[in-house]
């Protein structure tokens, strides 16, 4: 159970969150925090000891919601494929995605590669993370044999996220998903050429 100062800073984080993903860390003003919290500028840092704690928090929790929200799709299933397939259907509309703001690796990690290396570490433990997933996925089907044994899973699980990461981009600079719906179908045919 969380106290009111812990409810406080959780509430600071939740209604930040959006902000920072969306305008990124350096589009952000304290202005803009302010005015999403409805709080003035003592009051947050009674709660953070600077901007750049709250910052790590909030790419902490955007890229824990965008982990939670996609594992929670995958796991209705029980198959593999299944599993991949929801996966892939979750992510297919980069204009309606799982955390407001768009794909926080995405967002964070461009940002971040060459001006903080704390944050641009963060995203690269998630990116390493959800690559793992997708690799345990086909791993899964391939021992369950559902897939041909000879399918390397961690070349298609690279493969599979490369091509999200880019179908996103293309998607939201555009404003057109229809490039997306077209890489998600190559994945799946690839999928299905190694089912058995």
């Amino acid at each position: 159970m969380m106290n009111k100062a812990e409810k406080t800073r959780q509430f600071i984080i939740e209604k930040t969150a959006p902000l920072f993903n969306t305008n990124g860390v350096a589009g952000t003003a304290v202005s803009d925090i302010m005015a999403a919290t409805k709080m003035a500028r003592g009051s947050l840092y009674v709660h953070f000891q600077n901007i750049d704690e709250l910052v790590n928090c909030v790419v902490d929790y955007n890229l824990k919601m965008f982990v939670e929200r996609t594992t929670a799709v995958s796991d209705q299933h029980e198959s593999a494929k299944n599993k991949f397939f929801a996966l892939l259907d979750y992510l297919s509309d980069p204009l309606n995605p799982p955390v407001q703001g768009g794909c926080p690796m995405m967002n964070f990690g461009m940002e971040a590669d060459d001006t903080n290396p704390v944050i641009r570490e963060k995203v690269n433990e998630v990116v390493c993370g959800v690559q793992q997933a997708m690799e345990n996925i086909i791993q899964k089907g391939i021992n369950d044999g559902e897939f041909q044994k000879e399918w390397d899973a961690g070349e298609f699980a690279t493969k599979s996220y490369a091509m999200i990461e880019g179908g996103i981009l293309i998607s939201r600079v555009s404003r057109d998903i229809s490039k997306m719906k077209m890489l998600v179908r190559l994945l799946k045919e690839e999928i299905n050429e190694h089912s058995i």
